[in-house]
């Protein structure tokens, strides 16, 4: 058997991506609900984007089944349509693993899954199911803190780092704590759907998102910072996206004198206007990358730079990348197909199992 450790992005055109939950004896059912709830969350963030081909996503349940013979589907959010997950998800908790053999019929499912191009990911102890499978063997994992030694001694063939609340290392992704499978499960929006719509659905859920996306978070903004006139210039900055306003329409905004805005400014978000107003650019530009087919001279005018240079600049600066590897790595391909890709990319050296 070869471990392919694909990264799954948005480059391999699919209309539906199936995300299959792992039930297992002992799983926290919580957790398992939980991501069917995510999951439905960033369908819905997905129809306020009409203009981008993004996949539908299907989640699906699997459990061994009465005669403990296969593992199959028990539930699914979309049974007309045919496949196999994508993604599959091991949940946690709430008990101790149970014995191996009795997770054997499992581990054995979760590997073929991954032998046929599936991302697999765990959460807490879940990881223990997914060590069985071999997948785990010479690579760096995270599970729970008290099960860290356990998870070591039991496969001496991984590295367990529980300081780390994920680690996410291409085809397989393992979460530490035991509510980590929000975190788990928004970085597989991420992976699926693009950075904007997890952002947008861990905004929803009232949540927080680290994007891990090797391209700076999206722009959260600190809103909770008590000076009111601060605030009202955010809002009117957002509702216009900060495309020509200058310090003095922003002082004068927050009815201030400039150098005071300046300085109350800065001190609630951290930022001085002019860096605020380039992150907020750049977020609107994100979007249009991502959603949309139109050239990057044309998004840099659309959100306040008439230098494309400067904008492309700034860009770079801000995310880490170009807006043309951006686009690359995180569009959607809007187009007549009515399908997204769905790619596996950074491809490693097949290693034997």
């Amino acid at each position: 058997m070869t471990i392919s450790r694909a990264k799954l992005t948005m480059a391999e055109r699919v209309e539906v991506a199936e995300i299959g939950l792992l039930i297992y004896p002992g799983a926290q059912m919580a957790a398992v609900h939980g991501l069917t709830d995510l999951f439905a969350v960033a369908n819905r963030m997905v129809l306020e984007q009409p203009g981008a081909n993004l996949p539908r996503l299907r989640v699906s349940h699997w459990s061994t089944a009465a005669a403990g013979t296969t593992v199959e589907r028990v539930f699914d959010s979309q049974p007309a349509v045919t496949g196999r997950p994508v993604v599959v998800l091991i949940p946690p908790s709430l008990t101790d693993m149970p014995a191996a053999n009795s997770l054997q019929m499992s581990a054995d499912w979760v590997t073929q899954q991954h032998q046929a191009g599936a991302i697999i990911g765990s959460v807490c102890v879940g990881a223990f199911l997914l060590a069985q499978t071999g997948l785990l063997s010479g690579r760096t994992v995270t599970t729970h803190w008290t099960q860290g030694k356990a998870l070591g001694d039991q496969f001496p063939l991984l590295k367990v780092d529980v300081d780390k609340p994920i680690i996410d290392d291409g085809d397989v992704i393992t979460a530490a704590g035991l509510m980590a499978w929000a975190e788990l499960g928004l970085r597989v929006v991420q992976r699926l759907l693009g950075p904007s719509i997890a952002m947008t659905t861990a905004r929803f859920l009232a949540i927080e998102h680290n994007t891990g996306a090797g391209c700076g978070g999206h722009f959260a903004p600190i809103l909770s910072h008590g000076d009111e006139a601060v605030l009202k210039v955010q809002h009117w900055l957002q509702g216009g996206g900060a495309v020509d306003v200058s310090v003095s329409d922003m002082a004068s905004q927050a009815n201030l004198e400039q150098r005071t805005f300046l300085r109350r400014f800065r001190s609630a978000t951290g930022l001085k206007p002019t860096e605020y107003c380039q992150h907020l650019r750049v977020g609107k530009a994100r979007e249009m990358l991502e959603f949309t087919t139109r050239t990057v001279d044309h998004i840099a005018w659309t959100v306040g730079y008439q230098d494309p240079g400067a904008f492309r600049s700034i860009f770079k600066k801000v995310t880490g990348l170009s807006p043309s590897d951006y686009r690359g790595r995180y569009g959607a391909g809007v187009g007549a197909s009515g399908s997204v890709t769905v790619a596996h990319s950074s491809r490693r050296s097949p290693k034997p199992s």
